[in-house]
């Protein structure tokens, strides 16, 4: 089977990467390095070191002989992803190349306009590739859980049934997001469902929680690592939480704190997306809720804290500050998950042994997280 994995360098994409060749796939990639120039042009970088993708790509050559195709380019040129797709005849293609976040979508006009350009035409691209070059190739499409937005119902996957003045049918559930970036996937999600529908294209649109974690079983056989940010602007909350904590400085919990969201671990993450891959859904379009647990912020601080004084012996505070996302402090929270399971997932990887993992190899790299410990705090804020 030939895999086209689109952001190949990322936090994802490189050990998803991995895990196909491991699974004896023939792995393309491409990649134009977006997130390395963006996170330092926010004024920070990978907590963990990463090596070049030349010298990623020798060491695999190296240890077991094979060999992934690499492109270099930029997938929101629709040339680019004409030729990649032909060039690669991929039977799946996992759409991991957009900007990835919300604080950056919200930094300003041009990030706005970068975002709401760089995701949907990037994921237009795709579509009209497939269609005119490979139209039984299977498309998964990373999304997010954040679509959804906070809804005071339960969310399901994709679609729920309803019934208004009497008449019942069965519907897109609404979307919600709450950042631009989060409107970027909410276009996606529509024109990807549009292409199905007129087209027969096969795609599965994966709603992802926040994804935690700096190993995977790949990563560790490699002797290699992926990319770990932590700064107010890619960095997501554990990552923040457990670098602060090995900083020794106060946990920064937005708000109250009570803030609910799905989480999986890296592993994990990998686990369902080469599930999914495996296991094309019969429906043309298919939607799959991709989340192992659900925790407040409050939670995750708490367990951090608790994680690090039983390890470092060292006392942590947690602080309150000011939540400078747009964002309700406290609502209901009940998202599904069970096409997953259906598949055969099951987690490996518990919080708490991950968040000690996280710890250990943050502060193996505590020179470097010094460096960057001016990035943590919040400095993008919604209202202004």
């Amino acid at each position: 089977m030939n895999v086209l994995i689109l952001g190949i360098d990322g936090y994802i994409g490189f050990p998803l990467a991995l895990r196909f060749l491991s699974m004896g796939y023939n792995v393309y990639g491409a990649d134009n390095f977006y997130t390395r120039r963006r996170v330092k042009a926010v004024g920070s970088d990978t907590a963990i070191p990463i090596n070049t993708m030349d010298i990623r790509l020798k060491k695999i050559r190296e240890k077991t002989g094979k060999s992934i195709t690499f492109f270099k380019g930029n997938v929101s040129n629709p040339q680019f992803m004409y030729d990649i797709i032909k060039k690669s005849s991929p039977d799946v293609i996992v759409h991991l190349a957009e900007q990835r976040s919300a604080p950056y979508s919200m930094i300003g006009l041009r990030q706005a306009i970068e975002t709401l350009d760089n995701n949907i035409n990037s994921t237009m691209n795709l579509i009209y590739a497939v269609k005119d070059i490979k139209r039984d190739a299977h498309i998964i499409k990373l999304g997010t859980m954040g679509e959804y937005g906070t809804p005071n119902i339960d969310i399901p996957e994709g679609f729920f049934n309803i019934e208004y003045h009497g008449r019942r049918d069965y519907l897109p559930f609404p979307r919600s997001g709450q950042s631009w970036y989060h409107l970027s996937k909410v276009h996606d999600t529509n024109n990807l469902m549009l292409a199905t529908k007129i087209w027969g294209l096969t795609v599965t649109d994966v709603m992802q929680g926040v994804v935690y974690g700096t190993r995977t079983e790949e990563l560790n056989e490699y002797k290699m690592t992926t990319r770990f940010d932590i700064d107010e602007t890619y960095g997501t909350v554990l990552n923040r939480f457990a670098s602060q904590a090995v900083l020794g400085m106060p946990l920064t919990v937005y708000g109250a704190g009570n803030q609910k969201r799905g989480f999986l671990s890296l592993e994990d993450s990998i686990t369902c997306l080469s599930l999914i891959a495996e296991h094309p859904e019969p429906e043309n379009y298919n939607v799959i809720n991709q989340f192992d647990e659900y925790y407040s912020l409050n939670y995750l601080a708490e367990k951090v804290k608790e994680k690090y004084e039983e390890i470092y012996n060292k006392d942590v505070e947690i602080s309150h500050i000011d939540d400078p996302r747009i964002e309700l402090d406290d609502h209901y929270y009940n998202p599904e998950h069970k096409k997953l399971y259906e598949l055969g997932f099951k987690s490996r990887v518990k919080l708490d042994d991950e968040i000690y993992n996280i710890m250990n190899d943050l502060n193996e790299n505590r020179l470097r997280l010094l460096r960057l410990k001016d990035s943590i705090m919040p400095r993008t804020f919604w209202k202004s």
